[in-house]
């Protein structure tokens, strides 16, 4: 992994406020090379201590909600946030940038690991794996007595759409080829490079919803995407159609979802976010044997998380020397 470099020296060191207790001390490292570090007390940010560390200080690290309320106690001297995630729906842009301050974000850094759960979930869902399990755990194994028993549906031959083609939509692409798939469609604001050189077609969203054996939902949430899967288009689906979800939950109507699921208007989901998250423990999605639930876990590896961390101490360090960011909002 490439990282701009940050050099020079502050005629006074900088205060940076990393807003999680279990940051991974490898980034906290690379910061106090040049900074002095504010820790918060835990891992899950509380905003009463966020209110009361963040007065003064040059920059903030960390996934945390940033709004007025926050921006009006933070005071002139923040320079830049860094949120070491792909996602920055928790910031108030529009607040932030009539302040002047820089927002850097990493979705590139994160690209491999949720492409992998992509296919894991599409995989698991679509071979009835979450049944199968429950299956065994009732005492019911009937492999070899019946001939039809807990089938699932293979890639091979099939026609698989992105929904999204930004760079996660691009890795699944890549992941899925060796399964021998028939046909890669894509949908968006318009024809991408990338598509062609993937021999990928690009299709309106409808046309995409209507001949897709298998749906994979990578678009970031905007007012465009708000619940844009609800019930008119599971309805669109084939009843052999396996739904992903590895985007933003509240691009999902939930309960269009769980009423498709539950009918079989659908074959099957797999889902690494939702709406709300996380969902209540006695929540119907929990009760369907057809739909693979995961809790939000698609960059969480200790490789991955490690190069987040370091990505986003990167753009502190870059952001008050006035040197590149990795990806600028």
């Amino acid at each position: 992994m490439t990282t701009p470099a940050a050099t020079g020296n502050y005629s006074k060191r900088p205060r940076v406020l990393v807003t999680h207790s279990d940051t991974p001390q490898v980034a906290v490292d690379l910061l106090r090379t040049k900074c002095d570090i504010i820790i918060m007390s835990t891992p899950k940010p509380r905003e009463s201590e966020l209110l009361r560390l963040i007065p003064g200080v040059d920059a903030v690290y960390g996934k945390v909600c940033i709004d007025t309320k926050v921006l009006d106690k933070a005071g002139s001297n923040l320079k830049i946030i860094s949120t070491p995630s792909g996602g920055y729906d928790h910031l108030d842009l529009d607040a932030i940038k009539k302040r002047g301050i820089k927002v850097a974000y990493i979705p590139k850094v994160l690209t491999d690991s949720v492409a992998e759960i992509g296919v894991l979930l599409l995989l698991s869902a679509a071979r009835r794996i979450h049944e199968g399990r429950i299956l065994l755990e009732q005492g019911k194994f009937e492999y070899g007595f019946r001939f039809q028993w807990l089938l699932g549906h293979d890639l091979r031959n099939k026609t698989v759409g992105v929904v999204g083609l930004g760079h996660i939509g691009e890795r699944i692409i890549r992941r899925l080829k060796p399964f021998e798939v028939k046909t890669f469609l894509y949908t968006g604001h318009s024809r991408k490079a990338i598509g062609d050189e993937l021999a990928a077609e690009f299709v309106s969203f409808n046309e995409l919803i209507k001949r897709s054996d298998f749906v994979i939902n990578c678009t970031p949430l905007t007012p465009e995407t708000y619940q844009l899967f609800n019930a008119d288009i599971f309805n669109k689906m084939k009843t052999t159609a396996v739904f992903v979800n590895i985007g933003r939950g509240k691009s999902v109507d939930t309960n269009a979802l769980t009423v498709a699921l539950r009918n079989k208007t659908i074959f099957a989901a797999g889902l690494d976010v939702t709406d709300p998250e996380p969902l209540p423990s006695n929540h119907e999605l929990f009760q369907l044997p057809n739909v693979v639930i995961t809790p939000h876990m698609g960059c969480q590896t200790v490789e991955t998380r490690n190069e987040m961390a370091i990505a986003a101490a990167h753009n502190v360090l870059n952001g008050l020397l006035g040197q590149p960011l990795y990806d600028e909002l």
